[in-house]
């Protein structure tokens, strides 16, 4: 990993990465798809993140829409998650619509794409609790592993 990242903290990074990968195939529910194409590779918070970043960013922009901004996260609070997709929202998916928000090339991010990708699947202990995922992992060994081509 890049000097100073942890695996978590990369692993955040590609979440913050591919957040919106779904935004064109269904702008509603864009986080669940994100959500269903990492699932394997990240942790059962980061799932959460990307299940819920699209409520949580509503803050920002739900009084342009004509919407109480506050009450759709707020159904959330009691969830562990709740402050870790609070920052991302103000860290990550917020700050990323200011035209002047730095960042480095996609050429930089590759390889943390690379890495995260290449985990095992469902391999996070907080997987091991959850009986779909458990199953899935089991069925991932008939799976290729490569990618022909």
């Amino acid at each position: 990993t890049p000097a100073g990242l942890s695996k978590e903290d990369e692993e955040l990074v590609v979440v913050a990465l591919l957040h919106d990968i779904g935004e064109t195939l269904s702008p509603i529910n864009h986080g669940e798809v994100a959500a269903g194409i990492l699932r394997p590779f990240i942790s059962p918070r980061n799932y959460w993140i990307l299940m819920h970043h699209e409520i949580f960013q509503f803050y920002y922009y739900g009084k342009a829409a004509g919407a109480d901004d506050h009450t759709l996260r707020e159904q959330f609070r009691d969830s562990p998650h709740f402050d870790a997709c609070e920052e991302f929202c103000l860290k990550w998916d917020q700050a990323a619509f200011d035209g002047d928000f730095e960042c480095k090339e996609l050429d930089f991010f590759v390889p943390m794409v690379h890495r995260v990708f290449s985990r095992p699947v469902y391999a996070h202990d907080q997987h091991k609790e959850d009986r779909i995922n458990k199953v899935k992992a089991q069925m991932a060994n008939g799976y290729p592993t490569e990618v022909a081509g």
